[in-house]
C-alpha cells in the first residue's frame, strides 16, 4: 500500500540525576563526594534511506520514545548514555512541526540524517559542587528531560519526467513499457490509484526517473478524483509531461483543462518545463495525426510528438527528447 503521509510522536529521553555519595574507604580518613554524573537521554535521528518508497510503517507505529540515561553511581561512576532511536524515512520525505507547519527538514539525498529531538542532559554528580567553604556538598542536579514534539512526515516522490493526462490516457502502458515499472492497466478510469515511479535506462550507462500519479479531472485542483492528492509528487519532477489520448474528440480543450488544474493547484507548478504528447498513435489515421502535430502553445518546450506504447512506434524519440530537456 501506498501511503504518503503521516504523522508522529517522538520523544528523547531524559537525562539520568547526578548522585550524591562519599569516599568511604578505609585508609581515606577525609573522604570526599564522590557522586557520578548522569548519563544523557537517547535522542531520536531521522535518516533518509532510498530503498523505502511509502510511510506505510508510521500509520501502524506512532510513538517513538528512546530511553532515558542511567543514574550517577557511587566513586565517581557516571550514568550510561542512552542509546538513540534511528528512523527510516523514504528519499523525498518532508518533516514538519504538526501544529505550525514549520518545515523541519526536506531529505532529498540517500544517507541525510537529522537530529529531531535531542535526549536531555544528565545531572551533575555532588563531586562538582565541593569547594573549599562547602567540601560535603549533600545535593546534586537532577537529569534534564528530553525534547519531544509532534511531526508530520509528508512524502513526495524525486524524479525527472512526471506524466500528466487524464484517465486512460495511457501513462501506465509507457512507463511500463519504457521501465521495469509494472502498474495496473485496464480498459477503465482511474486504474491507477497511487504513484508510479520508473527508473528508464537510457543508453549504456545513463538512466532517468519517471512518475505517473493517477488521472486528473476537470475540478480536480476542487477535490473532485484522485489526482488532486498525488500532485504533490510531481513537484520535484524537472519536465512535466502533459499526455493526451490522440483519439480524443477535443485535444485543445484536454490540455487546457490540464494545464487550468495545475495552476490551480500551485503556480510553481504550471511554470515547469512542459511537453505536450499524445498516446495511442495506433488507433488513429495518418489525416488525425497531421491534425495533431499543428497543434502549438508557448507552454511547451518543444512541437507534440505522437506515440503508441503498444506498438513502440516514436518511443525512442519520446526518450530522446525526455533526456535532451532534463539535461538542459
Amino acid at each position: 500500500m501506498f501511503i504518503d503521509d503521516a504523522e508522529i510522536y517522538v520523544a528523547a529521553g531524559r537525562g539520568g540525576n547526578g548522585a550524591v555519595a562519599f569516599r568511604r574507604e578505609k585508609y581515606v580518613p577525609k573522604g570526599g563526594p564522590a557522586g557520578g554524573n548522569g548519563g544523557e537521554g537517547g535522542s531520536v535521528w531521522l535518516v533518509a534511506n532510498e530503498n523505502l518508497t511509502t510511510l506505510l510503517d508510521f500509520r501502524y507505529k506512532k510513538k517513538y520514545h528512546a530511553d532515558h540515561g542511567g543514574e550517577g553511581g557511587t566513586s565517581l561512576k557516571d550514568g550510561k548514555k542512552a542509546d538513540d532511536i534511528i528512523i527510516q524515512v523514504p528519499v523525498g520525505t518532508i518533516i514538519k512541526d504538526r501544529d505550525t507547519d514549520i518545515v523541519y527538514i526536506d531529505f532529498t539525498k540517500h544517507g541525510e540524517r537529522f537530529c529531531i529531538v535531542r535526549g536531555g542532559k544528565g545531572g551533575r554528580g555532588n563531586s562538582n559542587f565541593a569547594t573549599p567553604t562547602n567540601q560535603a556538598p549533600r545535593f546534586a542536579e537532577p537529569g534534564k528531560p528530553g525534547e519531544e514534539k509532534h511531526i508530520k512526515l509528508e512524502l513526495k516522490l524525486i524524479a525527472d519526467i512526471g506524466l500528466v493526462g487524464f484517465p486512460n490516457a495511457g501513462k501506465s502502458t509507457l512507463i511500463s513499457s519504457i521501465s521495469a515499472a509494472r502498474p495496473k492497466i485496464a480498459n477503465y478510469p482511474f486504474t491507477t490509484l497511487e504513484p508510479n515511479l520508473g527508473i528508464v535506462k537510457y543508453k549504456e550507462y545513463s538512466s532517468l526517473t519517471v512518475a505517473d500519479i493517477p488521472g486528473i479531472i476537470e475540478g480536480a485542483s476542487e477535490g473532485k478524483g484522485l489526482g488532486l492528492q498525488f500532485l504533490r509528487h510531481i513537484e520535484r519532477t524537472k519536465v512535466l509531461c502533459v499526455m493526451i489520448d490522440s483519439s480524443s474528440e477535443t485535444p485543445k480543450e484536454d490540455y487546457k483543462i490540464l494545464l487550468r488544474e495545475l495552476k490551480s493547484y500551485s503556480e510553481e507548478l504550471a511554470k515547469k518545463k512542459m511537453l505536450l504528447v499524445f498516446s495511442k498513435s495506433d488507433i488513429i489515421d495518418e489525416k488525425k495525426k497531421k491534425e495533431l502535430i499543428k497543434i502549438k502553445s508557448k507552454k511547451f518546450v518543444h512541437a507534440p510528438i505522437i506515440f503508441s506504447a503498444a506498438t513502440g512506434d516514436n518511443i525512442q524519440q519520446l526518450l530522446d527528447l525526455f533526456w535532451k530537456i532534463v539535461k538542459e
